[in-house]
């Protein structure tokens, strides 16, 4: 698969290009809007700096939207965060603040790219089973029941394994705007899936300061 990186600065583009390269993704480069435009045709996920000459990254987005629809995940310096909720509103898939760490983007973007291919039916942990297609959950093979938004809050924990997740970034892409909540709306949520979930509620960890990690810690 290629992954377009698209960003002024060319260390960055270095750095993400290695790890990508690591993981067994070709990548195309672009310096600024205009040119992440021109190449996005011929990617299969862009990560994408906010910040970029001759066009910026929402514009050149919106742009590539109207023709592709390539997973997305932006880049932006804390003094920008602001705009991420336009990118939100836009259909952008994720994003990470400057400085970010690189092998936490390179999970992200499997994590997007394993949701678009739609690889995997059904997750199974031990006796925990989360059926996709059937939109069911079951411990030891009796059904347990969750609200849709319990239900949409685990799918997205499972496709982000492993990544800690801020109260916002699960706020916008869990609920998608269409409720008007806040960190208290998160935490009544996380609570309430914790105790559907039973024995495997620790699945579930507290990430200081920040949000929830789905983790699966291997014995």
């Amino acid at each position: 698969m290629k992954v377009l990186i698209a960003d002024d600065e060319k260390l960055i583009r270095d750095v993400i290009k290695e790890y990508c390269l690591g993981n067994n993704y070709e990548v195309l480069e672009a310096e600024n809007g205009i040119e992440a435009v021109n190449k996005a045709k011929d990617a299969d996920i862009i990560v994408m700096d906010i910040m970029m000459p001759k066009m910026d990254g929402l514009s050149a987005y919106k742009q590539i939207k109207e023709k592709y629809n390539t997973p997305t995940i932006m880049l932006s310096a804390r003094s920008e965060e602001y705009d991420i909720l336009a990118g939100f509103d836009l259909g952008i898939d994720d994003y990470m603040t400057k400085p970010f760490s690189p092998k936490e983007l390179m999970a992200r973007i499997n994590a997007v790219v394993k949701r678009y291919k739609g690889e995997e039916d059904c997750f199974i942990y031990k006796d925990l089973k989360v059926d996709f297609l059937g939109h069911s959950v079951y411990i030891k093979d009796k059904e347990i029941e969750l609200t849709p938004k319990e239900y949409d809050l685990l799918v997205y924990f499972i496709n982000n394994k492993g990544i800690a997740l801020s109260r916002e970034q699960l706020l916008n892409n869990v609920w998608n705007y269409d409720y008007l909540g806040n960190d208290r709306t998160i935490d009544t949520h996380v609570k309430m899936l914790r105790n559907s979930l039973k024995e495997y509620r620790n699945l579930i960890t507290t990430v200081r300061r920040m949000g929830y990690k789905f983790e699966i810690k291997e014995v």
